[in-house]
C-alpha cells in the first residue's frame, strides 16, 4: 500500500476523561489506516484530570516540526484544547464541535490548521472520522494572502515552551 501524503505526517493524539472513549476509537481507526500515531494520554479514565497536562504534550511536538507532525485532541467542548495548543509556536488548533463539516476543510485552506481540536461531547464517532479524514488529506491552499496570514500568526507567537 502506497502512503498518501497525510499518511507520512505523524499524528499524536491526546485527551482528558471527556474524549477517552472517542480518542481510544479514532486512535485504532487511523492505525487501521496506515497512519503513524503516539498517544500522549490519558490513557485510563480519571475524571479529575487535566486537559493541559496532555495537550500540552501534543502542542509541543507539534510546535516542533509542524510539516511532519499534526495533532487530533479532543475534550467536552474541544475549546479549551484548542486554546492550550494555541499557546505554542507555529501550532494553529482549530476546532470541530459539530454542526456544518465544511469549516474543517476550511482550516487547512486557510489557517493551515495543523491541529484539530473535537468535541467529544458533541462529535460522534462517525462524524469525528469522516470530518478527520477531511481534514487528513485537505492542503492549505496556494494563494498568497493565506500563506502571507499564516506566516502573521507565526511571528506573532510569543511562547515556544520546547
Amino acid at each position: 500500500m502506497s502512503r498518501t501524503p497525510a499518511q507520512s505526517v505523524t499524528l499524536h493524539v491526546a485527551t482528558d476523561h471527556a474524549g477517552l472513549s472517542l480518542k481510544d476509537a479514532v486512535k485504532e481507526w487511523l492505525l487501521s489506516e496506515g497512519f503513524t500515531v503516539v498517544d500522549h494520554g490519558a490513557l485510563t479514565l480519571q475524571s479529575e484530570d487535566d486537559f493541559t497536562d496532555y495537550i500540552s504534550k501534543v502542542a509541543k511536538a507539534v510546535s516542533r516540526d509542524p510539516y511532519r507532525n499534526k495533532a487530533i485532541v479532543f475534550g467536552g467542548s474541544g475549546q479549551g484544547e484548542a486554546m492550550m495548543a494555541n499557546r505554542f509556536k507555529r501550532v494553529r488548533a482549530a476546532v470541530f464541535y459539530g454542526g456544518n463539516e465544511d469549516i474543517v476543510p476550511l482550516s487547512r485552506q486557510h489557517n493551515d490548521a495543523n491541529v484539530l481540536s473535537l468535541a467529544a461531547r458533541f462529535v460522534d464517532e462517525a462524524t469525528a472520522k469522516r470530518v478527520i479524514w477531511t481534514w487528513l488529506h485537505t492542503g492549505p491552499a496556494p494563494e498568497h494572502k493565506y500563506q502571507r496570514r499564516n506566516r502573521e500568526l507565526d511571528s506573532l507567537s510569543r511562547f515556544t515552551w520546547l
